[in-house]
């Protein structure tokens, strides 16, 4: 199989202009082919609080009123995404800017409220990825820049978690290429409570993190999405820095 690199990147490191230009770079030298996921939260927060519409999140996810899918679908697809897609331009990439609706790439579906009364309102979970309609952009060499914004196949536009969108993407085009999955943030792994990278995380390890609260938050999503992706066929998941793909933690089954 051909090698493909999927590479997610979040936090702080996509509204730090010197932190995505340090990203930007690394991602433009890998060799062969390429997606970058991106997120784009912090901007969405700092929007919402300057149009007055109160930022929600529930175990790492953002609760999605209609008006908050309007700031989201403005910020990922439009400033976050283009800014993007402009950088990588520069550096020689042809990058190509798209979310789920282009294409109808990735289909999801409203998520319930939870048993604990949760209602998530704009949410989408996965149901659909097209992957040939990403892998005529790869063979093409284009390389797909995507934001985490999907649709239902019925008009609707829905707010999906990016590590998701990230995972979601390496599973499908794992049946056609030898995939590493990296998240890439402002830290160097996950770290433990001193602060220190943790240099591998097992399904086993991963629950006793999360019972003592070394891991909570905006990481439990990108764990969870780590361990799908490694079961659904992707070789290989790393979290790790912006500034080095290199190192960082590595999640195994």
């Amino acid at each position: 199989m051909m090698k493909l690199n999927v590479l997610k990147v979040g936090g702080a490191v996509v509204e730090d202009s010197a932190a995505l230009a340090a990203l930007i770079k690394s991602f433009a030298a890998l060799d062969g082919m390429k997606v970058l996921v991106h997120g784009g939260g912090r901007t969405a927060t700092e929007v919402s609080a300057k149009l007055g519409i109160e930022t929600v999140m529930v175990g790492g996810r953002r609760v999605t009123d209609a008006d908050t899918l309007k700031v989201v679908t403005a910020v990922y697809t439009g400033l976050v995404n283009k800014n993007v897609v402009a950088q990588l331009q520069a550096q020689g990439v042809n990058a190509f800017g798209m979310c789920g609706a282009d294409f109808g790439y990735m289909k999801s579906m409203k998520r319930p409220v939870t048993a604990e009364g949760v209602d998530y309102g704009f949410v989408g979970d996965v149901t659909e990825v097209d992957y040939d309609a990403l892998s005529v952009l790869l063979f093409k060499k284009y390389v797909p820049v995507i934001a985490p914004i999907t649709h239902d196949g019925f008009g609707q536009l829905l707010n999906t978690n990016a590590d998701t969108v990230a995972s979601e993407t390496a599973q499908a085009l794992s049946r056609i290429f030898d995939v590493t999955l990296t998240y890439c943030f402002e830290k160097e792994g996950v770290l433990d409570k001193d602060g220190n990278v943790i240099p591998e995380i097992d399904a086993e390890k991963f629950v006793a993190l999360k019972e003592d609260g070394t891991v909570s938050g905006g990481m439990l999503p990108k764990l969870e999405n780590a361990f799908a992706a490694l079961a659904s066929g992707v070789k290989e998941v790393v979290i790790t820095s912006a500034q080095k793909l290199e190192g960082g933690t590595k999640i195994t089954l």
